[in-house]
């Protein structure tokens, strides 16, 4: 055995292995994945414990309606590739769904929170004619056919007689304290924003998001393998309008007012694919980072300064400066940079690395 033999032989069994102390595999991303989950959870529910000011609270919970929103809008834009510009329609329909319901059985109080499941009824409902309907064409037209039907339903709030027409429909007071008004209202929609979140997780790491990515890479040959694409997609689509119309009913009641132009709003959809891609479509976490960076980002600009259009004009800015130097989002790509230094890491600590050509 020649010297250079021995050396690469005594390196390697000098070398930690899996299970021994200095290993530094892939058994610790775990566990600093679930302590960062779990420092995010805490702060979020500090948040306003912390920050107690009204406008502080109201820029959390509109936060958390969005991180909920845009999980869902991946859960199945995002796994199947089906990209929908008309979740607005679900939003809006779980607003108006919750305010005809206390108009029309006069509810008051605390038991409006009761409607909350029906605007999950409405939501997911009317995604199952909207589905069959939309999922039987090739994506470039499912997005036309998505934005058809938004444009449908907010001409409807607009003219119909129980929606209130432009009027709108005023929303029952809440008798509660002013200084602690929102947090009911943030509490629950961290509620909505961290099941939707571990739904996603759930559905990405079973055979239903295998199915689902499967029809993102190649449909035909998902179809080919057996996979049931219609239904499959069609499941997801009612999941993803069930917990939007979920998250329009919370909104309704705190918002205090149901609206056409803001019930049915097209920079709606617009901010769930911004948010989607700017942390990273398909993943769990993007559309997560996406909303807390642009939600409050929004928020700020728009409170800063005069002109209504200036947060929408940066917003878009962003997006493309994501495309075209991020085109994968920000979480995959930090990915890969952070697997490439470890492996350059890695390769400068092997024995003989300085000699190496």
């Amino acid at each position: 055995m020649t010297p250079s033999a021995v050396r690469q032989d005594a390196a390697r069994a000098a070398r930690p292995r899996r299970g021994q102390p200095g290993w530094s595999g892939l058994p610790a991303r775990p566990l600093l994945i679930a302590a960062g989950v779990l420092a995010v959870v805490a702060a979020a529910v500090l948040f306003p414990v912390a920050f107690p000011s009204p406008v502080a609270t109201t820029y959390g919970f509109d936060t958390l309606i969005f991180v909920a929103c845009a999980s869902a809008w991946n859960l199945f834009s995002g796994y199947s590739g089906y990209l929908s510009l008309g979740n607005a329609v679900f939003f809006g329909s779980g607003v108006y769904a919750v305010a005809v319901g206390a108009q029309d059985w006069h509810l008051t109080g605390t038991a409006v929170f009761g409607l909350l499941p029906l605007a999950a009824a409405v939501g997911g409902g009317i995604a199952i004619p909207l589905g069959l309907i939309a999922l039987r064409v090739r994506r470039h037209t499912f997005v036309v056919i998505t934005i058809a039907f938004f444009f449908i339903f907010q001409l409807m709030a607009f003219n119909l007689a129980f929606t209130g027409g432009t009027s709108g429909l005023v929303a029952p007071i809440l008798n509660w304290s002013g200084a602690t008004y929102n947090n009911p209202f943030y509490y629950a929609a961290l509620l909505l924003a961290g099941a939707t979140v571990a739904v996603s997780w759930l559905i990405r790491r079973s055979r239903f998001g295998l199915h689902l990515r499967a029809i993102r890479d190649d449909e035909d040959r998902a179809r080919g393998l057996g996979v049931p694409a219609l239904r499959v997609k069609l499941a997801a689509f009612v999941l993803c309008g069930a917990i939007t119309g979920l998250a329009g009913g919370l909104w309704y009641y705190f918002i205090g007012a149901a609206a056409p132009q803001s019930a049915f709003d097209p920079l709606f959809d617009l901010a769930l694919v911004l948010m989607a891609f700017f942390g990273g479509l398909g993943t769990v976490a993007g559309p997560v980072l996406g909303a807390l960076v642009i939600e409050p980002t929004q928020q700020w600009l728009t409170a800063r300064f005069t002109s209504n259009y200036l947060s929408e004009i940066l917003l878009g800015a962003l997006f493309l400066v994501v495309i075209l130097f991020m085109p994968r989002g920000v979480l995959p790509t930090a990915s890969e940079w952070l697997a490439r230094w470890r492996a350059a890491w890695r390769r400068r600590r092997e024995p003989g690395a300085e000699t190496r050509p």
